[in-house]
Parts: structure tokens; sequence; C-alpha cells
């Protein structure tokens, strides 16, 4: 059995890209941090390549965005290539069959608007 469960932050803003048979296709980068510390005492990141297709693929790039929290159901595919010194390079990603979003990302002009306004009004209530 080949399943995998991940949660994580998007490390990259998804964009859908189209395949020549008309597919979509969006590759990710997942930020997931491990449940235990380092011997520096720190939570270590691994940053894990997922592809996504069609459906899955739209939806994510239309509602999810960098720094995003999902969750993803998939399994783990591995391949190779030859790159350009003729060695051979294997590689590991998840395909993803599902992605929930679990929470967004709040951006920094969101906060930045909230404190104007709250300076703002204590100024007119002074």
């Amino acid at each position: 059995m080949n399943n995998v469960v991940l949660v994580g932050r998007l490390a990259e803003e998804p964009k859908v890209n189209e395949t020549e048979n008309g597919k979509q296709l969006t590759t990710v980068n997942v930020a997931v941090t491990r449940n235990y510390k380092n011997q520096e005492g720190i939570y270590e990141t691994d940053f894990i390549r997922c592809i996504l297709w069609n459906g899955v693929a739209s939806n994510t790039c239309e509602y999810c965005h960098i720094g995003d929290v999902i969750g993803i159901k998939g399994r783990l595919q591995t391949g190779s290539y030859e790159n350009s010194d003729k060695q051979k390079v294997y590689y590991t990603e998840v395909v993803a069959e599902r992605v929930t979003f679990l929470s967004s990302a709040k951006p920094k002009e969101t906060e930045e608007v909230k404190n104007e306004k709250s300076s703002k009004k204590k100024k007119t209530d002074e």
C-alpha cells in the first residue's frame, strides 16, 4: 500500500500549467515541520515536492497561496533522469489525490491595515 499524508505550508505560490494533451498540472513544495527537535533544539523542516493534476491543481491554485497550511493525501512516486554530466539523478515526489485547505496565512499588509485603523481610532477617541 502506497499512502502519504502531509500537513504543511505552501512554500511557493501555486501556478497551473497545461500539458500538451490539455491536462492541468501544478508542482509545489510543501514545508513540513518535523515533530522532534534536532541537537540544537530546533524543529527542522522538510520541503516536499508535490504534483497536483486537473481539478486538484486548479482548485489549489485558485484558493491557496504561499504560506497557507494545507493537507495532502496521495502516493509516493519515484523517477530518474540523466543530468548534463551524464549522471543518473533519482527523485521522489508525492502525487496528490486530495488537497485540503486548512488555514490561510495572514498577509502582512492586512495586519498593517488593521494596525493603522486601530491607531487612527485611538487618536479620534482621545
